[in-house]
């Protein structure tokens, strides 16, 4: 069979790279607009926000995907990354109740007092919490990694319209172009879904920008967060979090000044960030409203999978590129 994808963030190189270890041909259609993929240092973390919550699939997400980075290293396909824990600092009693409730007996996790922790945190948290299982990765080369591992066919270009079997878009180099498939399986996130939106397709969704700063070495060996987070990346550190207003639709990146100094502010909140220079900034928008499935004359669908992306979205995509080939197949 051959599958049309269209979008080559985490969701759309993860089903590519499914698809095609169920034997299927694949063509990715990549508008290179993922930007919520691209972020350089992004944590595996089951327990989200400053409510503690987990996904009821967190646990065999963040399995699923450390395997599936094992695999691409067997492969030759190293991406850098480290399970190295995830570090929840909480502000007092009252906060590590609201996770506690949250926390499920099958997660590993270890409640430390703030000198125990394994990084140096800045005075006024009254506890830690630990989980060892989680850790942080490389966004950009994992999707790099997945759709090499694919060998998938990669057209540079936006798609214009498309139902379950076709696909009409305008590639990169100027002209139209028109795909025929057994299958085709939408994967756009913050950015494809306006863009399909504004097309007259429908498209929802919660957008949520956000910035990280790359540092020249990492603050903590483990990654920190709470409203903001600290981490590692290939080459050195991270600072970064989703924190601007909540919108119905993405907006061009932006980073005001104000937004910046609460950024710098959470993260001295985290770990001293004396002595540490900023090298870069990513800045991007998340898509949250997950849909994973079948659409009905659209063929299939994974987006919003939000700040859950790297957590969720290869073993979604896996269930997903499964129904798909069997349906084809049927």
């Amino acid at each position: 069979m051959h599958a049309v994808v269209i979008g080559a963030g985490i969701a759309g190189a993860s089903v590519a790279y499914f698809l095609a270890r169920a034997g299927a041909r694949v063509t990715v259609v990549d508008a290179g607009v993922h930007a919520a993929s691209s972020v350089p240092g992004a944590l595996v973390n089951p327990v989200r926000g400053q409510s503690g919550g987990v996904d009821p699939r967190a646990l065999t997400g963040m399995a699923f995907t450390w395997a599936l980075l094992r695999d691409l290293a067997a492969a030759g396909f190293a991406v850098p990354h480290g399970q190295v824990g995830v570090l929840r600092p909480v502000p007092d009693d009252r906060a590590r109740a609201r996770f506690e409730r949250n926390l499920p007996s099958a997660l590993a996790h270890a409640w430390l007092a703030p000198g125990d922790a394994p990084a140096r945190l800045s005075p006024g948290w009254a506890h830690v919490l630990h989980l060892p299982e989680g850790g942080w990765v490389d966004g950009p080369a994992l999707t790099r990694a997945l759709l090499a591992a694919s060998g998938a066919r990669v057209v540079r270009g936006r798609a214009l319209d498309w139902s379950g079997r076709e696909v009409h878009l305008s590639p990169a180099q100027g002209g139209l172009e028109h795909l025929q498939a057994d299958a085709v399986v939408f994967c756009g996130g913050s950015v494809g879904v306006t863009w399909q939106a504004q097309g007259g397709r429908g498209g929802a969704g919660v957008h949520r920008m956000g910035t990280l700063l790359t540092l020249e070495r990492p603050v903590t060996r483990v990654p920190v967060s709470f409203g903001a987070y600290l981490a590692p990346h290939g080459s050195g550190g991270v600072l970064g979090a989703t924190f601007e207003a909540p919108a119905g639709s993405w907006a061009p990146e932006a980073l005001p000044l104000g937004s910046l100094a609460w950024l710098l502010g959470r993260g001295e909140a985290l770990s001293a960030l004396g002595g540490v220079r900023v090298t870069g900034r990513w800045t991007g928008s998340r898509l949250s409203g997950l849909e994973c499935g079948a659409e009905a004359g659209r063929g299939w669908r994974l987006t919003g999978l939000g700040s859950k992306g790297f957590l969720l979205g290869p073993l979604l995509a896996s269930e997903l590129a499964a129904r798909v080939v069997g349906e084809a197949q049927a």
